[in-house]
């Protein structure tokens, strides 16, 4: 019913930048919170960075003045501008959504299937 889908990563040198693009489809009645999370390898994923609805944000302490979580509420999209990166920041980052697909039904958790980014040293 809902897809979410990531674009964005790639290869970077240490020291560059990336912008993650997630866009959600489907049936959306409204998306709450939207964020950005990574793993890496042998690791748990981690919360990187949120946003609300209304564009209140909270970042893990390891990305804060690197990373910018931002969204588009008319396009159903969240990004993450991720500056200064470095190779500890090497991972998956998936994103997700907490959609509703009816004004009736409560927000559900929907994921993307991630998109890798590489931080070379």
């Amino acid at each position: 019913q809902v897809q979410l889908v990531e674009s964005g990563g790639g290869l970077v040198q240490a020291g560059g930048s990336l912008t993650l693009s997630c866009a959600a489809s489907g049936r959306i009645f409204s998306i709450h919170a939207m964020g950005w999370h990574r793993q890496a390898p042998g690791k748990q994923r981690e919360l990187v960075a949120v946003i609300s609805s209304v564009g209140s944000t909270n970042y893990v302490d390891s990305v804060k003045g690197r990373f910018t979580i931002s969204r588009d509420n008319a396009r159903n999209t969240v990004y993450l501008q991720m500056n200064s990166l470095k190779p500890e920041d090497t991972a998956v980052y998936y994103c997700n959504g907490e959609v509703r697909t009816d004004w009736r039904q409560p927000p559900m958790d929907y994921w993307g299937k991630g998109t890798l980014v590489t931080v070379s040293s």
